[in-house]
């Protein structure tokens, strides 16, 4: 399951994951944090092309289900005005042993990160600043 969401539910996040044949869940969340290069972080902004983020979600889910035995795949990422500690991005796997849930939830986040057209903007006291998610 993929989406572009405003608000991200872990608790709704869980229950996607849940399998009757996953012995391990592994869910990544990623937050609003406070600093980054020692800069204070008011908050974040996020925009999506979101019918070309949705498809590209998709072919990682595909590509993760090609390489580990998974059961169920989330990932939603969110647009919008964020604060400090709040989920900015969820990424979960269930499987039947953890070692699948694990390794294929590091591949998403990397992967998300690398090709997913979302698009981030960092507010500072004094500025702010457009972060390119593709390096």
């Amino acid at each position: 399951m993929v989406s572009i969401v405003e608000n991200i539910d872990l608790n709704l996040a869980y229950k996607q994951l849940s399998h009757n044949s996953s012995g391990g869940i592994c869910l990544f969340v990623g937050t609003v944090r406070d600093h980054t290069n020692k800069k204070e972080v008011n908050s974040l902004e996020f925009e999506a092309y979101a019918p070309m983020a949705i498809k590209e979600m998709e072919k990682l889910i595909s590509r993760a289900n090609e390489e580990w035995p998974l059961n169920k795949v989330v990932i939603q990422h969110v647009v919008g005005k964020k604060e400090i500690g709040e989920p900015v991005v969820v990424i979960g796997a269930s499987a039947a042993h953890r070692d699948a849930a694990f390794a294929s939830c590091r591949f998403l986040i990397d992967e998300l990160k690398k090709t997913v057209p979302i698009w981030k903007r960092e507010v500072f006291i004094d500025e702010s600043v457009w972060v390119s998610a593709h390096p």
